[in-house]
């Protein structure tokens, strides 16, 4: 059996190696390295494949974050809700920018962000919610966008976990995550579903004026050279990054099909231990195939373990070279950086609860059915002891 990555990158260019390479050269040989023609290309394919009118390339998912929030004229002290359990970046930029970070508990079967506790959180001050669609999982956008309608509230998709997964709303109609709020963010970052080899990222928007205003803000405030409209920053995405984006686009959906038909294999092997809580579809779809929908593209497969020592299994697994991640092991509200005399424990019931539990196993395109049998096999032994 080949060795187990968490995350197989050289097994995945392999694959597309002839063609990475060159777009690589000709980028070389035009040297065309910041907005050239291999960024317009992307921008025009991403933007055909999402069904968005505007894709509007940046340096890194963090900055697609906070520009979104530029562009959109948010103000210090305005009230930005997001959830406690994700990575870091979301709440970072609304620091960042002087706004007021809201953080709320999340589902306990979804992970993503709890409606209800966005209602609660919901004062004069908000402006906007930024719910996450977290490990790939499409957040309940039907929900989000009424609450944003009845509250006059900005939606920001946080979308670099989840490009390519279809949202189902209850009329039965589809949208790609991102091209639901006002405006969203994505990652490129090298182990995304969507991945360049560095920094890379993205925002998508249906609104004209919006990206307008955000094309200037990722280019120092420019729309005309050395005439700077409005205040901006330096957040570009540079050509090579894009002519790699440009080759793995075409495979983005055979990339996240091979992901969900990982997951089915994880799952099924799981489904008789009642120490294990295995991801969940979205509630359109009844099945229990993943690959049967595609409201969940696995950035991560994420397992819940209950009355186990998930730190042992940890332990147990990377003995075993079985690498794997707990994602997220502290939540935001009691990170050094985000605490606040607001927030009360009792509030975050869910989030306290998952950081102890949770575990993600290697999930990547490039996993065969030995090291999927190996991997489920290890964590099957260790909870039966």
């Amino acid at each position: 059996m080949k060795k187990i990555q968490m995350v197989d990158l050289k097994g995945q260019y392999k694959n597309i190696k002839q063609q990475v390479d060159s777009s690589i050269m000709d980028v070389i040989e035009t040297t065309a390295f910041i907005n050239g023609p291999e960024v317009h290309e992307f921008q025009k394919e991403l933007e055909e494949y999402l069904n968005v009118k505007h894709v509007i390339p940046c340096a890194n998912g963090t900055d697609a974050l906070q520009i979104a929030m530029m562009g959109l004229g948010l103000k210090p002290e305005d009230e930005v809700i997001t959830a406690d359990f994700t990575f870091a970046a979301t709440v970072e930029v609304i620091a960042l920018l002087g706004l007021t970070p809201v953080l709320v508990d999340v589902d306990p079967v979804t992970f993503n962000i709890d409606v209800e506790a966005v209602k609660r959180a919901i004062t004069p001050k908000t402006k906007a919610i930024v719910p996450v669609h977290l490990f790939g999982l499409a957040s309940d956008m039907d929900a989000i966008m009424a609450i944003a309608r009845e509250h006059d509230l900005y939606v920001i998709e946080d979308n670099a976990q989840g490009i390519g997964a279809d949202y189902i709303s209850a009329d039965g109609s589809k949208q790609k995550t991102g091209t639901i709020g006002h405006v969203a963010a994505t990652s490129f970052f090298p182990s995304k579903n969507l991945g360049c080899y560095g920094d890379g990222g993205a925002i998508f928007t249906n609104d004209d004026e919006l990206a307008h205003t955000i094309r200037g803000i990722v280019n120092h405030g420019m729309y005309v050279r050395y005439h700077h409209d409005v205040v901006g920053v330096n957040s570009r995405l540079d050509s090579i990054q894009a002519a790699v984006l440009r080759a793995k686009l075409p495979h983005l959906d055979e990339y996240n099909n091979a992901r969900k038909k990982t997951a089915t294999k994880y799952s099924e092997a799981f489904k008789d231990i009642p120490e294990i809580v295995t991801p969940q579809n979205c509630e359109a779809c009844k099945s229990d195939k993943y690959e049967d929908c595609n409201c969940h593209v696995f950035h991560q497969y994420t397992l819940r373990f209950k009355n186990t020592d998930r730190d042992a299994l940890v332990k147990y697994l990377t003995d075993k070279d079985i690498p794997c991640g707990v994602y997220y092991p502290i939540p935001l509200h009691l990170q050094k950086a985000y605490r606040d005399e607001r927030y009360k424990e009792e509030d975050f019931v869910v989030t306290n609860q998952l950081v102890k539990e949770v575990l993600s196993l290697p999930m990547h395109t490039e996993l065969d059915d030995e090291q999927i049998n190996y991997i489920a096999k290890s964590v099957i032994e260790f909870i039966k002891g």
